[in-house]
């Protein structure tokens, strides 16, 4: 699924303990505090997968500038 820029995947570890997975949709890495991540997994051990994207859903929503958009200073500058 695509929101907000990023692509949300769930995926099942352990019977019935359902996360999301959460990718930038332009393969760029996430940059949380000048740290990047390719993907990042989002969120607890949810009942179902789609209470995993949901809450994916929410993380995107609550940090947009946090999870959002931005690049690492050394790419910015150059």
């Amino acid at each position: 699924m695509i929101y907000s820029g990023f692509e949300i995947k769930s995926f099942e570890v352990g019977k019935g303990q359902w996360h999301a997975r959460v990718q930038r949709v332009d393969q760029r890495p996430v940059v949380i505090d000048g740290m990047l991540f390719p993907t990042l997994d989002i969120g607890f051990a949810w009942s179902d997968p789609d209470a995993a994207i949901a809450d994916a859903k929410r993380a995107i929503d609550r940090f947009p500038q946090r999870y959002g958009m931005t690049m690492p200073a050394a790419e910015a500058s150059a």
